[in-house]
């Protein structure tokens, strides 16, 4: 059984009912395994918390878990206040968001969108794995040449002549030898045959589980590495293995999270999670480096300033503390052009009131504040960018720190890939609309962002 839910559903021990995106119910068993996962995640952020015996309320990250007892829970992106009916549009969304980071490479097949987006993330992970594989073994897996030592009863590679003059007698007709043997059987390739075996264990899907004995039977002689999780850091990413750079994240991503059998504990499962926020900042900063007109660059997670300088008792020099770090920066011979911030939160249009502010935090307005006063020296336009959805789908009116320092918040419609920036905002000078000609005087305009294809 899978239960399909969306961030920040409850889940409540039950008899496995469905009831809608937000509220499911569990087996004790999955309720207890969800439990002890909570306690040992070491994630960021917390993976759920705990509200009574038999209740608790996941956060903000999305994906896939599996207990132990077989029971599956497939988490979505939470794009609307009110839960929709039907999950494919959200399955869709998540595994285009996925292909959007820059450590992995996707690959389309004919009909792969079509039937990826009837599939679980699981699945669908196990599909690109498969795929990427398949076009690594059709250009040929990297052999290498590995030193062995061996006793055999012919002369081979190079003769050990400490180890052959303390040979016994009865053993004189043997040969201690050392020699290169040019093998499959590197770290990369081992690696590759224990995911590989993991993900055939939980295919479900017809096709991926004919194309998982395909590869299995042409990775017959390479042999499974016992303890992947530990020497997969020992990963080589050298230029020699350029073939392999495309499987290597989806591979980690099995590893990692589809096999039970190499993780710690005494109840094992399937915990394949991707912290929600990550994904929305990096599938903005794709669309946006799409957008951006040539003269103008966009740079990711700026770090060169901070909030204040300091010296400490006994020092004889000021230190910089508080270090600030916006998401985007759109820059122009190398003069920073506006500040942007990715925030995934669901805003209300419609709570215009001084009480409740359209559900903005008010840590985010000060947060902007010091970046505007350390990249933009207090003069310029910033960005805080939602998602779009029912209740937000036009930019809100300008937020003024001061006549020369001003905020607005857009939305980005995560469907169709498209951002509303608001009226006379600076963006409007370096985004390409094809839409529109050069000289439209200044206007609150959709984008249009293109395939969501990720070229790299």
């Amino acid at each position: 059984m899978t239960l399909q839910v969306r961030e920040y559903a409850t889940l409540s021990v039950g008899s496995g009912r469905q009831r809608d995106l937000d509220h499911g119910e569990v087996s004790q068993a999955t309720f207890d395994w969800l439990l002890e996962l909570h306690q040992r995640w070491n994630g960021k952020a917390k993976l759920l918390s705990v509200e009574g015996k038999q209740r608790l309320k996941l956060a903000n990250y999305v994906g896939y878990l599996q207990s132990p007892a077989g029971e599956g829970i497939e988490i979505l992106p939470k794009t609307e206040l009110t839960a929709p009916s039907d999950p494919a549009p959200l399955r869709a969304l998540l595994q285009r968001m996925l292909r959007s980071s820059p450590t992995l490479k996707h690959r389309e097949a004919s009909q792969a969108p079509l039937i990826a987006s009837q599939q679980p993330l699981h699945q669908w992970v196990i599909g690109q794995f498969l795929r990427e594989l398949t076009e690594l073994t059709r250009r040929g897996l990297r052999f290498d040449y590995l030193n062995t030592e061996d006793e055999c009863h012919y002369l081979r590679g190079q003769l050990d002549i400490n180890r052959q003059l303390r040979q016994t007698p009865d053993k004189a007709t043997r040969f201690h030898v050392r020699y290169a043997e040019f093998s499959p059987q590197r770290l990369e390739n081992r690696l590759l045959r224990s995911a590989l075996d993991a993900a055939a264990k939980h295919c479900q899907d017809s096709g991926n589980w004919r194309l998982a004995n395909t590869l299995r039977l042409q990775l017959e002689d390479i042999e499974p590495h016992p303890q992947p999780l530990r020497d997969l850091p020992r990963w080589d990413t050298g230029k020699q293995l350029t073939a392999y750079r495309a499987v290597k994240p989806w591979c980690q991503l099995i590893l990692e999270s589809l096999n039970p059998n190499f993780q710690q504990g005494q109840r094992q499962g399937i915990a394949l999670l991707f912290p929600m926020e990550r994904l929305y900042e990096q599938y903005l900063e794709h669309c946006l480096r799409k957008q951006l007109q040539a003269d103008y660059a966009l740079k990711a997670q700026a770090s060169s300033q901070y909030l204040l300088t300091h010296c400490p008792i006994g020092s004889q020099q000021s230190q910089r503390w508080f270090q600030l770090k916006p998401d985007f920066l759109i820059q122009q011979n190398n003069r920073t052009h506006c500040v942007l911030d990715a925030k995934w939160k669901l805003l209300d249009a419609s709570k215009d009131t001084g009480q409740d502010k359209y559900n903005i935090k008010q840590a985010d307005l000060y947060q902007m504040l010091a970046y505007g006063q350390q990249y933009l020296d207090g003069h310029g336009d910033m960005y805080l960018i939602y998602s779009s959805h029912t209740d937000f789908h036009q930019p809100l009116p300008v937020f003024e720190y001061s006549d020369r320092l001003r905020l607005w918040c857009v939305p980005f419609d995560l469907q169709s890939g498209t951002v509303k920036f608001g009226d006379d905002c600076a963006l409007s000078r370096g985004i390409e609309n094809e839409q529109m000609p050069r000289t439209a005087p200044k206007a609150a305009l959709d984008y249009p962002l293109g395939s969501a294809n990720f070229k790299r």
